[in-house]
């Protein structure tokens, strides 16, 4: 019985499947990079006055140059690629051993399995790569943030590990743990509703245009309903300077802390950025992991075909 399941996980094709989501991720986020620079600032920030995406783009652009709106490229991609690999070839893998059953609660419970799976794996690439990208911003929010310098994702992993420990690295695991819904959320409504267009023009293929109208449907989604857990979980990896609170709080105090101060409308602040980030970035991110996908699969089929032939 096991021999039979072992291919699934362990397979070319999850392979191929890891590798495209991981480059179109990459792809997707290198475009539109500023829009998370603007999206992260608004999170952090406390003294930040409210103001529109434009306005705050040219705000950036205006005080620290092009650098400051592309703060942090380098070590989001790696942390993003390395993600998105885990995720697609866990998510993949699994899908391809619980082949009999194709319905939205199979993917919904699939994406929770290889998110926990993501989340553990590549969380301290984001505790780092989230001070990375506010070092050297103009505004700090707390003294204990003001102090660290990194060279880089390495020399963060290595001081992060070396001061602060393992908790250190795993700053923000349980809220990721709990935000593995948002991309479960996310793939059970991509697939839900990629199989109706499917089924609606007969063809698996579809065009550009509808995958990315379905990729944007279902991470907007996914993002409103668990934004504030996403607002406390940057926090978390960032610090704060909440009075009262240390700096390891927890979700539950984060989040009480924040009603109190700042009122309901305070577990959205940064929304309106991170719907416009997030829903652009994954939905170009399935459109180039659709073709970086289907490419490969296509040329691998090409050998298959030549190799039979010979």
């Amino acid at each position: 019985m096991a021999t039979n399941k072992s291919p699934g996980l362990f397979s070319y094709s999850n392979l191929v499947h890891a590798v495209a989501g991981g480059c179109g991720s990459a792809v997707a986020m290198s475009t539109l990079f500023p829009l998370d620079t603007v999206r992260t600032r608004l999170q952090l920030e406390e003294g930040r006055r409210k103001s529109s995406i434009l306005s705050l783009l040219r705000e950036i652009y205006k005080e620290e140059g092009l650098a400051g709106l592309y703060r942090g490229l380098l070590p989001v991609i790696e942390s993003l690629y390395c993600s998105n690999f885990v995720y697609f070839y866990t998510f993949h893998g699994l899908k391809r051993i619980a082949n009999e059953d194709k319905s939205a609660l199979r993917d919904l419970l699939l994406a929770m399995v290889a998110g926990s799976i993501n989340v553990m794996t590549t969380n301290p690439l984001w505790v780092v790569n989230t001070r990375l990208k506010m070092q050297g911003a103009k505004v700090i929010t707390s003294q204990h943030t003001a102090t660290r310098r990194y060279k880089g994702m390495l020399d963060g992993l290595l001081r992060v590990g070396r001061e602060e420990g393992v908790s250190g690295l795993w700053s923000g695991a349980c809220s990721s743990l709990i935000l593995t819904i948002n991309p479960a959320i996310q793939f059970m409504a991509y697939e839900a509703m990629k199989r109706q267009m499917q089924s609606m023009y007969k063809s698996k293929e579809l065009n550009s245009l509808v995958v990315f109208g379905v990729g944007a449907t279902a991470k907007a989604l996914a993002t409103v309903l668990t934004y504030p857990i996403q607002l406390v979980q940057a926090k978390q990896r960032h610090g704060h300077n909440y009075e009262g609170l240390p700096q390891k709080a927890g979700l539950i105090p984060l989040l009480l802390y924040i009603m109190r101060v700042h009122g309901f409308k305070g577990l959205f602040k940064g929304l309106e950025a991170k719907i416009l980030q997030t829903v652009l970035t994954a939905a170009l991110m399935f459109v180039c992991y659709e073709k970086i996908a289907s490419i490969v699969f296509a040329i691998l089929m090409g050998n298959r075909r030549m190799a039979l032939k010979k």
